[in-house]
């Protein structure tokens, strides 16, 4: 018996489980230099199909050997890797194939053995894309792809990743244009070849490639390039205006300020506009994924709510890349990753996505405000589940247990609320890290302190609570630990970072801009902080309150409104017949609603109006989230 199997059988003795319990026979990854190159070649022409075919070989020496698919995600924080799109797979030595086994409780790694004279294997599959979002992602369109590299490829188990040389070639699409932060050994009419590095950076260098492409220089000049490429569904979405370029080039200096360093050799944001490829948002050392719909340039205007995008991805090349949570940095992908970190990986990058959106331009310092006052209701009265049963330390473990699958109450459930949540908290932060120093220190010097460091290194520099913890002590002395906790592990409303800064959350019955736009991006009327309910199209309804007075009615999540007062549902009618119900208490609104193939009537006893929240400033205090938001 094996070694690695009578472990299994003795493991499983101790615990009373008898044979059942076999463990999976992979081999734990060494710090050690993996001896040979993998060389990784992708066809990604076959757009019809949107299939990615891979031929890859790998050195082997005669005897077992275990191929992994990574599976838990940089980004993603989470076992997401898409085994189910992989399909084909045949392996081969010395011209013939060989059986290949999965793993029964891993069924992300494969068993070989490599025959006697046999130096290497060569691997051939296909990544199956999706074919419409059902089945997840389409990454794959008559225009454009994104190929990230974990979905076609496979390594050698029992090595750091970081320990594995790959060489790499990609044949596109004929004419179309590529960015990525891979670096260009040489190319052969449609086939791009890139020089070799490690499997754990190839894993974080993904591609955006396209039939219509236009690359744009973010720091002309600079002695480390920024690009911006963008593939779009049709060259007309590609224009943009001196202006709109000035805010994104404004993005990079302002990053450039606020931390005193950076960590990559350049830095590639890649740009999808497409109503066809779903959009992303995925941070990478030295790029970012990020995709929106076709308008961002053509209709700035209407724009504004996706503006945030790309300060928070590059953001994340500081946050979450350079500077990571001990338990998220894990040695390979099929190593299991821990999330207690991500109110500072994701939360404190939220909170710079959106001042660093204001910062440089992306925002106008009222946009900035509108979209802090929407996060502000929400963690008010948009949270009942924070209020009653979860945390935002809780919420780390979303990534795991949901991974981003849609909910019935949101709301109420809660899902990777370290985003948001997160953000208040770090607005909060700020607030006192000022209050302690008499307005001499900020949350500007802890961004600094923390993340501006070795500048050029792209090598992982990890942390954890006690560190956060001691470098805001070094900034101002205080009992930051107690301060934290009581922030992550407890059940009231996060906004007293505004009280702070100057300024309250206040209700009224007139929306924002911003709150329209994000109306208007869903199609629907937002009356969460009313009725307690959010409408989709049509009257499709999104989300009901937990215990809020649509709730109470008998909506929920699902159900389809037909009529409101009598009337056809539009967004209008709701809003018409609330503004109805504060103005005769006696008159409810009155809901038809189609319950699977059943209609009821229901009466929603409210009558105070539309509530749409804003941010107002306090007599007296000084305006220290103006000073947040400024340029610098």
């Amino acid at each position: 018996m094996k070694a690695s199997r009578l472990a299994s059988a003795i493991l499983a003795s101790a615990l009373g489980l008898g044979s059942f319990a076999a463990l999976a026979d992979v081999a734990a990854p060494q710090d050690v230099p993996f001896n040979g190159t993998l060389k990784i070649n992708v066809d990604a022409t076959d757009i019809a199909h949107r299939a990615f075919r891979v031929h890859e070989t790998v050195p082997a020496q005669p005897g077992p050997l275990t191929l992994l698919y990574p599976q838990w995600l940089p980004g993603n924080h989470s076992p997401t890797g898409p085994i189910d799109k992989l399909a084909g797979l045949v392996v081969t030595a010395n011209g013939k194939t060989l059986p290949w086994k999965r793993d029964p409780l891993n069924v992300y790694a494969f068993h070989v053995d490599v025959p006697e004279g046999a130096s290497s294997v060569d691997v051939e599959f296909q990544f199956l894309s999706p074919q419409d979002t059902r089945q997840g992602r389409v990454v794959m369109t008559p225009e454009m792809l994104n190929l990230q590299w974990n979905a076609v490829s496979l390594y050698p188990a029992g090595y750091y990743a970081n320990r594995i040389k790959a060489e790499t070639s990609v044949k596109f699409p004929a004419g179309w244009q590529y960015g990525s932060a891979l670096e260009l050994a040489s190319r052969d009419g449609d086939t791009v070849h890139f020089k070799p590095i490690d499997y754990a950076n190839l894993v974080d260098s993904p591609i955006y490639a396209g039939k219509y492409f236009k690359r744009v220089d973010l720091d002309p000049g600079a002695k480390t390039p920024v690009f911006l490429n963008i593939v779009a569904d049709d060259a007309k979405f590609l224009e943009i205006k001196p202006e709109q370029l000035k805010v994104h080039q404004n993005l990079v200096q302002q990053m450039y300020k606020l931390y005193g360093a950076h960590h990559y050799d350049h830095y590639d944001f890649l740009f999808s506009l497409s109503d066809k490829m779903s959009g992303n948002g995925l941070e990478h050392h030295r790029s970012s994924e990020n995709g929106v719909g076709t308008g961002y340039f053509t209709e700035w205007d209407k724009s504004a709510v996706m503006r945030d995008l790309l300060s928070h991805e590059f953001n994340h090349s500081w946050d979450g890349k350079y500077r990571r949570g001990a338990d998220l940095a894990t040695p390979s992908f099929n190593v299991p990753m821990q999330d207690s970190l991500l109110w500072v990986y994701e939360g404190q990058t939220q909170f710079w996505g959106y001042v660093m959106a204001a910062r440089s331009g992306l925002w106008k310092e009222d946009e900035a405000r509108d979209m802090l006052a929407l996060v502000a209701a929400t963690y008010d009265k948009g949270r009942p589940g924070l209020q009653q049963w979860r945390t935002i330390q809780d919420t780390t473990n979303d990534p795991i247990i949901a991974m981003r699958r849609p909910l019935p109450y949101r709301n109420y459930q809660m899902s990777e609320d370290y985003y948001s949540g997160g953000q208040m908290i770090w607005l909060d932060v700020d607030g006192k890290l000022r209050d302690l120093t008499g307005d001499k220190r900020s949350i500007d010097d802890f961004a600094k302190a923390f993340f501006g460091m070795d500048n050029g290194s792209w090598t992982v520099n990890t942390y954890t609570f006690e560190d956060v913890v001691k470098t805001l002590n070094d900034i101002a002395p205080y009992d930051w630990t107690s301060y934290l906790r009581e922030r992550l592990d407890g059940h009231g409303p996060l906004i007293g970072g505004f009280e702070a800064n100057g300024w309250k959350l206040v209700y009224n019955d007139k929306p924002s801009a911003s709150a329209k736009a994000v109306e208007a991006r869903v199609g629907g009327a937002n009356l969460t902080y009313s009725l307690g309910v959010s409408f989709g199209k049509g009257g499709d309804t999104l989300d009901v309150l937990w215990d809020g007075p649509a709730f109470k009615a008998g909506l929920s999540p699902g159900m389809k409104v037909i009529a409101v007062n009598g009337k056809e549902f539009s967004n209008d009618a709701i809003k018409d017949a609330v503004d109805a119900s504060a103005k005769d208490k006696s008159q409810p609104v009155e809901l038809l609603v189609k319950n699977f193939d059943e209609y009821k009537t229901l009466r929603i006893d409210y009558h105070d109006g539309l509530k749409y929240p804003h941010l107002e400033r306090i007599a007296g205090k000084p305006d220290r989230l103006s000073e947040l938001l400024k340029a610098r």
